[in-house]
């Protein structure tokens, strides 16, 4: 198990921050410590006098300790849209969120760092999550969502990563449709199309059970 890695998804809304948690608790249950890191989130709420992501704040609420908001989420924008537009007058610096990962990678055994939409996401005028992820060095983990179209997604997503000189740890099945046809036959084709091993099928769940879902993961 590596100290920390990136995830990201083959779209948004694909269950990245589900996972990220179910991530979480399956590196707690082998006895490490883990903070979850979402550097750049956009649709966040005024909290006392912050601007907070529901996500964002999941992932501090599993975290092994206690850690400062602004760590776990150096990026808060308030519209629901691509970060390259609502954060024009804060665009994200990768050299902001690299300090920031270095911290808690001090203070934690491993750091799972989610990524914002998908792979080619623009984060600000001139780079992409992609950007992000080689700026910050760290072995990538792919959510698939379990929907029409997947297999396309993940070999497009997979191939991306490839191609960016990143080592590509794994990826994760999120069952996010609970009415998809011939699931299993999708998971085992793309499990055969990608040159990276299956780290876990994530069953569809109306309400996240994250301790079973961890018992689903296995992180080499």
């Amino acid at each position: 198990m590596e100290k920390a890695y990136f995830i990201t998804g083959t779209d948004t809304n694909v269950g990245k921050t589900w996972a990220t948690l179910a991530l979480m608790h399956y590196v707690k249950q082998q006895g490490k410590t883990v903070i979850g890191m979402k550097p750049v989130a956009a649709g966040c709420e005024l909290q006392d006098g912050q601007l907070k992501n529901d996500d964002a704040l999941l992932l501090q609420t599993h975290a092994s300790m206690p850690v400062a908001y602004e760590l776990i989420n150096p990026y808060a924008y308030l519209h629901p849209v691509s970060p390259h537009i609502a954060g024009i007058h804060n665009p994200v610096n990768v050299d902001r969120v690299g300090d920031a990962l270095h911290i808690l990678q001090s203070l934690t055994d491993i750091v799972l760092v989610e990524g914002v939409g998908g792979w080619y996401a623009p984060i600000n005028d001139q780079q992409a999550v992609s950007d992000l992820a080689q700026a910050l060095a760290l072995p990538v983990i792919i959510v698939v969502a379990i929907r029409l179209g997947c297999i396309n997604h993940a070999r497009l997503t997979y191939q991306a990563i490839h191609a960016s000189g990143l080592p590509c740890a794994g990826w994760l099945a999120n069952c996010t449709d609970p009415d998809m046809l011939n699931r299993e036959e999708n998971i085992a084709t793309i499990t055969r199309l990608l040159d990276t091993p299956l780290l876990g099928v994530l069953p569809y769940q109306e309400a996240m059970d994250v301790d079973f879902l961890a018992g689903q993961i296995v992180l080499g």
